[in-house]
């Protein structure tokens, strides 16, 4: 058994299988979902799936550096560019995102020490039974939101974190019956 949200399409389920609840510490991969799941805002995360390869190359392989020095030409050609989301707030966000996350590298040392302080450095475990019982949204969810905004980040809203937490493993929100529910709460041991 599998969780049932990802269904039978090929590249749901090879990223339910091999990324969806694994634990990530990268900074530029940390950046990466960030980026992503600010760009799935108001669609399905399959539509954002189709287009990461396009994302990948667009946003500079998600090189926070580099994204944050962007200007309003690259902006004008990433509006022009078919293979990403074309939503203007959606890629200024991903620009003032990454100014913010190099901030935030600046005092923690990096984001992954202080995205990670939440759960104190350890995937928290859920214990869902079924699809309908994993929360859209939590008080952390909430806490961190907050924390990111007080930090100036935007697309950051509460059910974008949890299901950035969802992505980078700070939550184990395999259901139960699912065969990376164990997988992944064995690894976290």
């Amino acid at each position: 058994m599998r969780c049932t949200w990802c269904g039978d399409d090929e590249l749901y389920v090879r990223y339910h299988d091999k990324e969806w609840g694994v634990p990530l510490h990268n900074d530029r991969k940390l950046f990466e979902f960030l980026i992503l799941e600010g760009a799935q805002a108001g669609l399905s995360w399959i539509t954002v799936l189709r287009k990461r390869k396009a994302y990948r190359k667009a946003f500079d392989s998600f090189d926070y550096n580099i994204v944050a020095k962007y200007n309003e030409a690259k902006i004008k050609q990433l509006l022009k560019n078919e293979g990403i989301i074309r939503n203007n707030l959606k890629i200024r966000s991903a620009i003032n995102n990454a100014k913010k996350f190099i901030e935030i590298r600046k005092e923690f040392g990096t984001f992954n020490k202080y995205v990670w302080s939440f759960v104190n450095d350890k995937p928290i475990q859920n214990r869902w039974k079924g699809l309908k019982d994993i929360p859209a949204k939590t008080q952390l969810s909430d806490e961190i939101t907050k924390d990111l905004k007080n930090h100036g980040f935007n697309f950051v809203g509460s059910t974008i974190i949890y299901a950035y937490m969802q992505a980078t493993g700070m939550v184990n929100d395999h259901t139960t019956d699912c065969f990376r529910y164990k997988e992944i709460r064995n690894h976290n041991r």
